[in-house]
């Protein structure tokens, strides 16, 4: 194994800006504390933490690389792209996520509606306190709510009762295409990897369709060991990155300390005849 596939990164979590529970600043302290030799924040369709994450990293001796999880629709299903190592300035993937957002206040009052009539009211303004910006709003705020009202004992509980397709709160909603994501983040001079892929409800013919459109339209990467991969999973993907000619990507997925089952650096390290993502971005790192 090369001494690069063993470096200790952690290219996916997420703080207040979007959908996690800590600030960008004690996120950076928490992956310096666990070893973390690369960081990344990856909000949710939002890279206004990004300043601060890299300001933050430096100030803990940490090589950090911008990043965000934008939503997008494919095959009727929402699937994850992360952008790693792009401009954060960049006007078009700022207008990109911007109208990514737009649609998320509207769906989370119709959210609110269908958890009232079964009978749980006031999910909207609830769900509001744990995020504060409307645009932000998100299936996990209105967890967080249900479980603070005493609804569920724990998140985990909430998507298995509420939030998910054929229970209540569930809203569908389209997001960017696939091809726009991923354009946006190379032409900020970044490098497109999908997200955790084993957690998407695909058959093997539409997975096998995602990385192949995803390919195509100039995405390069692949999380391999991510927080809610599977052993088996690790094996899985790796294979995937190399019949597919994609770099492998991890990292925790890191929200909160409280809800999340995997920290930050402390995934097992990439297998040696992957290409680590980062080996395409050394001219990206801060």
């Amino acid at each position: 194994m090369s001494t690069s596939n063993i470096l200790n990164a952690d290219l996916h979590c997420h703080s207040v800006v979007s959908d996690g529970t800590l600030t960008p600043e004690v996120l950076a302290a928490r992956a310096k504390t666990n070893g973390v030799e690369l960081w990344a924040l990856t909000d949710h369709d939002e890279i206004g933490g990004q300043h601060r994450a890299a300001a933050a990293a430096k100030a803990q001796g940490l090589k950090y690389l911008t990043g965000t999880e934008i939503s997008v629709t494919f095959a009727n299903e929402t699937v994850h792209i992360v952008g790693l190592g792009f401009d954060p300035d960049s006007a078009e993937l700022l207008q990109g996520l911007r109208n990514t957002r737009g649609g998320r206040e509207q769906r989370a009052m119709e959210m609110s509606d269908s958890l009232a009539k079964a009978g749980i009211t006031g999910a909207f303004e609830g769900a509001l306190k744990f995020v504060g910006n409307p645009e932000l709003i998100s299936r996990t705020h209105f967890a967080r709510f249900l479980v603070e009202s005493g609804v569920c004992r724990e998140t985990s509980e909430v998507f298995r009762k509420y939030l998910t397709e054929g229970k209540p709160g569930y809203v569908p909603h389209r997001w960017a295409t696939l091809q726009n994501a991923v354009g946006w983040i190379t032409r900020a001079h970044g490098v497109a990897v999908i997200a955790h892929p084993g957690r998407y409800n695909f058959t093997a013919n539409e997975e096998y369709a995602l990385f192949t459109e995803f390919k195509a339209h100039g995405g390069m990467g692949v999380e391999v060991v991510t927080g809610s991969h599977t052993r088996q999973e690790y094996v899985k993907y790796a294979e995937t990155a190399r019949e597919f000619g994609l770099a492998a990507s991890r990292g925790s997925d890191f929200h909160s300390p409280d809800e999340s089952h995997t920290d930050l650096g402390s995934l097992p390290f990439l297998t040696g005849e992957l290409t680590p993502v980062w080996e395409l971005l050394a001219e990206r790192v801060q």
